[in-house]
């Protein structure tokens, strides 16, 4: 049962988020302005960056640092809390490429199975195979213990 103050229960939406993850991996090398993270991360609206960007400073994932210069100008840096991620995310990386096959497999024969049945409303179609290039653009390229900005992810390498 889902409670408001429950760890396990609240935590999993945050960095399960859609944009989260992407962000961690973009601040990862070093921070960043909030225009930088757009042009990387294209297809998010300024909108829901902003709502991301301030629910992970909330979470005390990372810090808001704006600067008294005209053009005004803020950056965003993970906090050590927010580095503490990076593992998960290369866990989950790790654990996705592995087994994308029989991922894949599965969404194809739930899609057979479905496309069998006499449903008036199918719903929306699900994703059969990554949209082209979306591998390359998650490889995060990384070695082991390598934290330079080279070792950001290619999404990530503006």
């Amino acid at each position: 049962m889902f409670h408001p103050l429950c760890p396990s229960s609240v935590m999993p939406f945050r960095i399960g988020d859609k944009w989260t993850g992407m962000l961690v991996r973009c601040l990862e090398a070093g921070p960043r302005r909030f225009t930088e993270l757009r042009v990387t991360l294209r297809a998010v609206t300024p909108k829901v960056l902003s709502e991301t960007l301030r629910a992970m400073e909330r979470d005390g994932l990372l810090t808001r640092t704006p600067y008294a210069e005209n053009p005004p100008r803020v950056e965003y840096a993970l906090t050590p809390l927010g580095r503490t991620l990076v593992p998960l995310l290369d866990a989950a990386r790790d654990w996705s490429t592995a087994h994308l096959p029989e991922l894949l497999a599965a969404r194809r024969a739930h899609e057979s199975a479905e496309s069998r049945c006499a449903s008036p409303d199918p719903g929306p179609p699900s994703v059969l195979a990554p949209p082209p290039g979306i591998m390359d653009a998650c490889d995060s390229k990384r070695s082991p213990g390598n934290g330079s900005a080279s070792a950001l992810p290619t999404v990530c390498s503006t």
